[in-house]
């Protein structure tokens, strides 16, 4: 199929991606763009709990290969990584952008830089997509960006690259301007997440969001080249010891969301940062706990998506050079 347009430019061109931008930016006065809801006036520069002010925290941008083929493709992802997070996760591989606001708050940005930045993975490195990494906290300042970026010519489709701790009320407002939701699904239970991302009522919040995101975007849909144009894209990361929640939580995907949804099992896990604390989390996963998971996706019927494979755990990197699809191109069963 033909490259679809992203949904944002027609929004530009009727008015109501400006409309957006100013409700979202209001609600930085009393800041409730995520599911801390911390109240503070981001506006004014001070930090929520994300430990962000006003101005977008811009870590790195690059062309990425490593991220799943229906996205990296062959000229790669156009991967923003935005700085601090509104999660704690204990074993983050990525802590120093996520967690150490003394080393990211000296990289924010205009949104008129963000803007240029997204124009540069356009034009200058041909990406497939922007990837927006860890976009929670900055969807107002995201927003404001692309109003901008349009009529210096964006055209690639946007990809929302979230943890899943978000906040319906945000993304209502994103529907539209989103192609391809890659989120994840990290717990099965509210405790998981409280105990290891610091966080309350994660597996609430993520699933509310989840499902959102399906209505918004629906299946995965890709072109010719199999590259994604729209759709969503679940992750799920497989931790030591079932912290997970595996079964369950890929159980609720398919019957809750949808029996296409394109699911990427994920077997990166590494004990990095704070994981040493907790004995259950201090080791990498086991050959058999990956084929558990494999096993259940299997059987529960899902079709869509890939397979990480074990030989990634060595690298300690999200990357799937070593990915398996869950079926052939022409849809036949894994092999």
């Amino acid at each position: 199929m033909n490259a679809l347009e992203p949904g944002y430019i027609s929004l530009y061109r009727s008015g109501e991606l400006e409309r957006r931008v100013r409700s979202l930016e209001a609600r930085l006065a009393e800041c409730d763009i995520c599911p801390r809801e911390c109240g503070v006036n981001r506006l004014d520069g001070k930090l929520g709990k994300c430990n962000s002010g006003l101005l977008p925290i811009v870590s790195s941008y690059c062309a990425h290969h490593g991220e799943e083929p229906a996205l990296s493709g062959s000229w790669g992802s156009g991967t923003i990584f935005f700085g601090n997070c509104n999660m704690r996760c204990v074993y983050c591989q990525n802590y120093q952008i996520s967690q150490s606001p003394e080393l990211q708050n000296g990289n924010e940005v205009s949104t008129r830089a963000l803007a240029e930045r997204m124009l540069y993975l356009q034009d200058e490195l041909h990406c497939h997509n922007i990837n927006l990494v860890t976009p929670s906290h900055f969807v107002p300042q995201i927003v404001r960006a692309l109003v901008e970026a349009v009529p210096m010519g964006l055209r690639l489709p946007l990809v929302y690259n979230t943890s899943s701790y978000d906040s319906v009320k945000t993304l209502k407002e994103l529907d539209g301007i989103i192609s391809i939701y890659l989120a994840d699904i990290r717990y099965a239970s509210n405790e998981s997440g409280r105990k290891y991302s610091r966080v309350r009522h994660y597996a609430d919040y993520a699933r509310a969001a989840i499902i959102k995101m399906q209505r918004q975007v629906g299946d995965l849909i890709m072109d010719r080249d199999g590259i994604a144009q729209k759709g969503l894209i679940i992750r799920h990361l497989i931790l030591p010891n079932g912290i997970a929640g595996s079964e369950d939580s890929l159980r609720w995907l398919v019957e809750e969301v949808s029996p296409r949804v394109a699911v990427s099992i994920m077997s990166q896990y590494y004990p990095t940062h704070r994981a040493y604390k907790y004995k259950e989390l201090n080791r990498k996963i086991l050959p058999q706990e990956y084929q558990e998971v494999v096993d259940i996706a299997e059987r529960l019927g899902i079709e869509n998506g890939w397979l990480q494979g074990m030989a990634s755990t060595q690298s300690y990197r999200p990357d799937f050079t070593d990915e398996e699809p869950f079926v052939k191109e022409k849809g036949g069963r894994r092999k």
